[in-house]
């Protein structure tokens, strides 16, 4: 579930109901003593065990309640800035939208902007990059798509923008280039090694490439495209821990992020496979499956496979499924046999 509304008092309740129906994906919890003819969720927990629940399973969370209760339930739900969903806190006379938690990663900044127009609210915003009207590199990656690693770099790379030190920025494709074209201290390199010579205090790639030592040099950040579908092909009752090893393993040793994965491709045979599935289940991996006839129309590289012919029906499995899912982009690792799995990755087409 994306968005989620909760309120606990009558007129909090009533500014719920409103908030509703004017924002159609969002879906609204209410206490069963305020039950009416509507389409709103109705809970009957205590707050304290429905919160958390509630929190575990949406994207962004609306809570129209004191920010204290917010905090007090909450506080020991949250895993990190990458992981906890967008909160953003209102008073039941929507007077004010308090961006609480998640602020760019999570979109509760933007979101509370949105409710200031919906609702007539003021925004409340406290991040120091948006006090000094400065673009975040969170904020930028979460525009552009692009997912960030590590995130616990963030705090060094944003604290350099506020400061206005030298940071040098590898962005070939221009996916945030724009937004940090006017910022003091940041200059566009236009690759590895002359940014790494700059002896600028930070440095930001935008790429899907493997980056040595990354996690151990926190003045390093990279924002990473999801651009590489990673296609599979694996005998019946291969594990997920065996198909996420040899995935990870194979995209290291070519110097692929595994933070760029975009999708997970195979037959539609595989459909019921479970460790394929748990695989991507696992890393929040959308799941792509093409019939035989699609892959055999596909142009491989590899040689025909006849164990897949026999088995599928398909002359191969894990390079056409990857080239389709791509849009038939580039094809940057043919087809590998590890173990019980063949794996190809292709460059999803710009």
């Amino acid at each position: 579930m994306k968005l989620a509304i909760v309120a606990i008092t009558s007129g909090g309740v009533q500014l719920a109901r409103r908030l509703g129906s004017q924002l159609p994906e969002a879906r609204v919890y209410l206490p069963e003593k305020f039950r009416g003819r509507d389409d709103c969720d109705y809970f009957d927990k205590p707050l304290a065990i429905f919160f958390p629940q509630l929190f575990a399973e949406v994207e962004q969370l609306i809570c129209i309640m004191a920010t204290g209760i917010v905090v007090r339930i909450l506080g020991s739900e949250l895993q990190g800035k990458d992981k906890d969903p967008a909160i953003v806190v209102m008073d039941e006379a929507g007077q004010f939208a308090i961006s609480l938690l998640s602020g760019h990663l999570g979109g509760a900044n933007d979101l509370a902007r949105r409710l200031a127009q919906v609702a007539g609210a003021t925004a409340v915003i406290t991040t120091a990059t948006d006090v000094n009207n400065l673009p975040a590199w969170d904020q930028a990656a979460r525009d552009a798509g692009l997912q960030v690693e590590p995130v616990a770099h963030l705090k060094t790379l944003n604290r350099l923008l506020l400061d206005g030190s030298k940071i040098a920025l590898v962005d070939r494709r221009r996916r945030i280039a724009g937004t940090f074209s006017a910022v003091p201290g940041v200059t566009l390199y236009d690759n590895f090694s002359a940014a790494i010579r700059s002896n600028a205090d930070g440095l930001v790639f935008v790429t899907h490439r493997f980056l040595p030592h990354l996690q151990d040099q926190p003045e390093m950040l990279a924002l990473r495209p999801l651009d590489l579908v990673v296609g599979i092909g694996c005998n019946r009752g291969t594990s997920a821990e065996e198909i996420e090893q040899a995935v990870r393993s194979k995209l290291k040793q070519s110097f692929l992020a595994f933070a760029s994965i975009g999708c997970v491709a195979s037959i539609d045979a595989k459909q019921d496979e479970v460790g394929l599935l748990e695989f991507a289940k696992r890393n929040k991996l959308p799941l792509q499956f093409h019939s035989a006839e699609q892959l055999n129309k596909v142009e491989m590289q590899s040689p025909i496979s006849f164990h897949a012919q026999k088995a599928v029906g398909a002359k191969g499995v894990c390079e056409p499924a990857a080239l389709l899912s791509a849009g038939l982009g580039d094809l940057l690792i043919r087809k590998q046999k590890i173990g019980n799995l063949t794996l190809a990755v292709a460059e999803i087409q710009a």
